[in-house]
């Protein structure tokens, strides 16, 4: 059986950031944890993570629904608000991308692969979904909210998905702490964040190297068309660089699977 309550305290023990995660919010059941953080004005501090156990109106890239279990998911938002600019919002993306993979190694050694733009596969499967967005004032941007949603204890899956899900305890075998699982990716966040700011390469050669399809065909779905080709590379933005038939394309959002 899972584990019906998440203790803070336990989460507390574990967690060894200097501000990420200091100021927790925790709410038994919210529509969504970035929405409140992108529309609550009265929360200011720089790090806040905002957690529900249950999310009922969660959602991902292009108003996806995103489900979340009670008991069984991580689901929850970060606030950033300092050191913000329109080009280092897909280095935050990579940066919370690569703190849940991390994380789900160092814990579980389980193969942690990830997907253009922002999405955790074991092996081929999605294990967790990220969603960035912000805030701005004229051409100033003032609050980026980073949403993380983690299948953690899920024994199975209804329904049909474009990416087959997949959860912790399905793929390592048995019940995990969701409180040890949070801590820790929030310890590898606020280094990640550290290295995006500092050193961007880092970033982006770290989930290049968790990113399998590059160098492989594939099909880009960009909600408008669809392009064929070779993903060549990322750019030092984190765009897909896609060659194909016409030479090399940049691609700024969209789906990618292999073709």
């Amino acid at each position: 059986m899972s584990k019906s309550t998440f203790t803070i305290e336990e989460m507390d023990i574990k967690l060894k950031t200097n501000y990420i995660g200091t100021n927790f919010i925790f709410y038994d059941e919210i529509g969504s944890t970035n929405d409140e953080l992108l529309n609550d004005k009265s929360i200011t501090q720089h790090g806040t993570v905002l957690f529900a156990d249950n999310q009922f109106k969660g959602r991902g890239r292009l108003s996806r629904e995103w489900l979340s279990y009670k008991d069984n998911s991580i689901t929850f938002s970060i606030l950033l608000t300092e050191n913000l600019n329109a080009k280092n919002l897909n280095l935050i993306n990579f940066a919370a991308a690569l703190s849940v993979a991390e994380s789900i190694e160092n814990l579980f050694q389980l193969d942690v692969r990830l997907k253009w733009p922002n999405d955790v596969l074991i092996a081929t499967r999605k294990v967790c979904g990220i969603l960035v967005e912000s805030v701005s004032k004229g051409d100033k941007i003032e609050r980026v909210v980073v949403g993380i949603g983690v299948n953690v204890n899920q024994p199975m899956f209804e329904g049909h998905y474009n990416v087959p899900p997949t959860s912790i305890r399905k793929e390592f075998g048995r019940v995990v702490s969701r409180e040890r699982l949070l801590a820790e990716i929030l310890n590898e966040f606020e280094s990640n964040i550290k290295k995006a700011n500092k050193n961007p390469s880092v970033i982006l050669d770290n989930w290049r190297s968790k990113c399998k399809m590059i160098g492989e065909k594939v099909k880009v779905n960009d909600g408008k068309e669809e392009f064929f080709g070779i993903f060549e590379d990322i750019d030092e933005n984190g765009f897909l660089l896609l060659q194909d038939n016409k030479g090399m394309r940049k691609i700024f959002s969209g789906d990618v699977s292999l073709k």
